[in-house]
């Protein structure tokens, strides 16, 4: 490190409407082409004093073509969620930076049609009840060991058409991974627990996103909602116009997951 370092590239100069365009396949062969269906999720953090700002981001989001396990049940987990397409990004973007938003992590799915695959979030590194509403409506509360909470991705090319799949998105419980071996990597994954009372799904074409946030802040992490999209030990952020040193401040999660090909 010295007076001659580069320039630092501006955080929100990382993710641009041409970053959620569809990707070109059409310079492959089909025998060259793994038939998969492409995902990015990036993950979004903006402070929790700030969570307010997302009341000007949510009505601008479609819900029509979302169809959720649970309607009552999702909103009493306090998620909120939201469809979009890419002219309606820079939108959303100029809202979570106006608030010092940062981009946490980047995470590129290939998913074979019909399976899924999971992007692991919050760790659990003792037992602990996690405490979730059901979809009988009542709060209920599942014992895991060491782990982690993630969404699960499943995604599966629609019949008939071309260029839309459709995708489930729901909270999960993932054990540990000890083995690379396929068996038993599957016997592992059976030991997911699926928050199935969280989940949704719609029909997406290469271009469109998904915005998924919480409801309010909550600081307990002892709710499914709190561990996924609260983090109160918090992040720093930093003003890229006022140059002001970074602050750590309590945040909140939000993930964009974004289909960037049927192949």
């Amino acid at each position: 490190v010295g007076c001659n370092g580069g320039e630092e590239v501006p955080i929100w100069e990382q993710v641009k409407i041409r970053d959620l365009a569809p990707i070109d396949n059409n310079n492959q062969t089909d025998g060259q082409r793994l038939k998969t269906i492409n995902f990015k999720v990036y993950i979004f953090e903006i402070p929790a004093d700030e969570i307010s700002a997302l009341d000007k981001v949510w009505p601008t989001l479609y819900t029509q073509p979302l169809r959720f396990n649970n309607p009552d049940a999702f909103s009493a987990n306090s998620f909120r969620v939201g469809f979009g397409q890419i002219p309606m990004w820079n939108r959303v973007a100029n809202t979570l930076r106006s608030v010092d938003g940062i981009q946490a992590g980047t995470f590129s799915l290939l998913i074979p049609g019909g399976q899924s695959n999971n992007v692991a979030i919050a760790a659990l590194d003792r037992e602990q009840t996690v405490f979730y509403t059901s979809n009988k409506g009542t709060m209920e509360g599942a014992i895991f060991g060491r782990g982690r909470l993630g969404l699960q991705i499943q995604a599966e090319k629609m019949a008939g058409t071309r260029g839309v799949c459709k995708v489930g998105v729901l909270p999960v419980f993932s054990p540990p991974e000890r083995s690379k071996i396929p068996l038993l990597s599957a016997r592992e994954k059976s030991g997911e627990y699926l928050f199935e009372s969280a989940g949704f799904s719609l029909n997406i074409s290469p271009g469109d996103f998904v915005l998924l946030g919480p409801e309010k802040y909550d600081s307990g992490q002892t709710t499914v909602s709190s561990l996924l999209l609260s983090k109160p030990e918090g992040s720093l952020f930093f003003n890229e116009l006022e140059r002001k040193p970074p602050e750590l401040r309590e945040a909140v999660r939000l993930f964009l997951i974004v289909c960037t090909s049927i192949s």
